[in-house]
């Protein structure tokens, strides 16, 4: 088959199309921009585009499909043109859907937790020797491509993003994969672009779960009030399964979940990634998975990339960089890291990057998010505003929404890497927050120079 692809730079698509190419599928793709990591991993399987930019050229009536990613527009001259030929043209969950229909689709959804949750499931698959397809949105220790889709698979692994499908499709993505069995972390406002109100928003979940038939699961976090009132009253027949924070104990800075025979030690930590655990463990056990061999399998998951992921320690200091942005993640990551290390003082810093994160009617959820912080830095660059064409943003109104005395708002990030390197950093630890990188801050670089410094 001859797959075009229409945005094929973006995190998503171009794993999508790497696991086309490796099926033996003919791919061709474009785009107006594509940065790192994805351009360096399409040239390696030779189909980064020879030239950046749209062309018509490219969209012929030998291309038996067009997938459209989210970042081209409706009047792309390629999607225009593919139309007026009738090609037949799918968005990435539409066609991820038409390649897995067949098999057992288990879906993870939530405003938080979805990455970590669906690696832990590969993960645990993996090492019990489970033959399965999935689509998951970061890259993974051992994995070289983050989609796999095999016809001999039974099951697929589907993350489940609520974002919007594709430009000339406005549903969300997670409504249509289907899923047997599908999983929901938790609701907490996000994409406010898309989702103006939070009742909207929440309306979204109730829609993708009274989508799983009579013969399904919904297995929800049962500790999230708003989520536990939309599965308890969904229209859905399908068996509803809660779940909460796995019982544990930390021990010598080495987290243990407690089992009925056993205490096993885990190289995550968190009650955040606790909770994720445990959907995981749910999915495995609906899979006919036996507890003991999931929990042989779990004890070596190391944690998503961008996820809690250690950068760098030594004997007092520990480096962690995280992909939190939302208030929820913000909150639970900079509480998992205090705990875990009660004796050691948090320094935390976080970007504001998002579109929502940066819209002045959104700011006031973040109110009290990094009090578990000794001392916290928030950034946030003028230039981002205007990009995303928000209204000016001041320190002080940063510095009153997150409503705490040990918040410092920047606008510099050289000024923030020069605060931290003056510090000293015996009995202290360091966590970066962000969905993007600081504006170029190198994180093992910075971690290094940071646990060479003299006490």
């Amino acid at each position: 088959m001859h797959y075009h692809f229409i945005a094929i730079g973006g995190s998503a698509m171009h794993n999508l199309a790497i696991a086309l190419h490796l099926k033996g599928d003919s791919i061709t793709g474009s785009d107006d921009e594509i940065f790192e990591p994805s351009k360096s991993r399409l040239a390696k399987y030779n189909l980064l585009p020879s030239e950046v930019g749209w062309d018509i050229i490219r969209i012929h009536s030998n291309i038996d499909a067009v997938i459209l990613g989210m970042h081209a527009r409706k009047d792309n001259p390629e999607l225009i043109k593919a139309q007026k030929l009738g090609l037949s043209i799918y968005s990435y969950p539409e066609f991820i859907y038409e390649q897995t229909k067949d098999q057992l689709r288990i879906v993870v959804g939530g405003s938080h937790g979805k990455t970590s949750i669906t690696s832990m499931i590969l993960h645990v698959l993996s090492k019990n020797n489970i033959n399965h397809n999935y689509m998951v949105g970061a890259q993974l220790e051992g994995f070289d491509c983050m989609v796999k889709l095999s016809k001999e698979a039974k099951i697929a692994v589907l993350e489940g993003d609520e974002y919007l499908s594709s430009p000339i499709d406005r549903r969300p993505k997670f409504h249509l994969y289907q899923p047997e069995i599908a999983v929901v972390s938790g609701i907490a406002w996000d994409h406010i672009n898309v989702f103006p109100t939070f009742e909207n928003y929440v309306e979204q979940f109730r829609i993708f779960i009274d989508k799983v038939g009579k013969n399904g699961r919904v297995i929800y976090f049962e500790d999230d009030n708003v989520l536990k009132e939309v599965v308890l009253n969904s229209s859905s027949k399908a068996i509803k399964i809660p779940y909460c924070t796995f019982p544990n104990q930390i021990k010598n800075g080495i987290t243990y979940v407690r089992t009925e025979k056993e205490e096993i030690p885990l190289e995550i930590f968190g009650d955040h990634n606790l909770q994720n655990l445990n959907a995981a463990y749910h999915v495995c056990i609906q899979l006919g998975m036996k507890s003991v061999d999931f929990f042989s399998a779990i004890r070596s998951f190391k944690g998503a990339s961008k996820r809690l992921e250690l950068v760098q320690k030594n004997q007092s200091t520990a480096i962690y960089k995280d992909f939190a942005h939302s208030p929820s993640k913000l909150k639970a990551t900079t509480s998992a890291l205090k705990n875990q290390y009660p004796n050691r003082k948090l320094i935390a810093c976080m970007e504001l990057h998002t579109f929502s994160s940066l819209n002045k009617s959104f700011l006031d959820q973040y109110n009290g998010t990094m009090q578990e912080a000794d001392l916290a830095f928030v950034y946030f660059n003028k230039k981002t505003l205007k990009h995303k064409k928000l209204d000016d943003l001041s320190a002080k109104d940063v510095k009153k929404a997150f409503a705490g005395e040990n918040v410092t708002v920047l606008n510099s990030s050289k000024e923030m890497v020069n605060c931290l390197l003056k510090m000293k950093w015996e009995q202290q630890n360091l966590l970066l927050m962000s969905s993007g990188n600081f504006d170029g801050i190198q994180f093992t670089e910075l971690a290094e120079k940071i646990i060479t410094l003299p006490f």
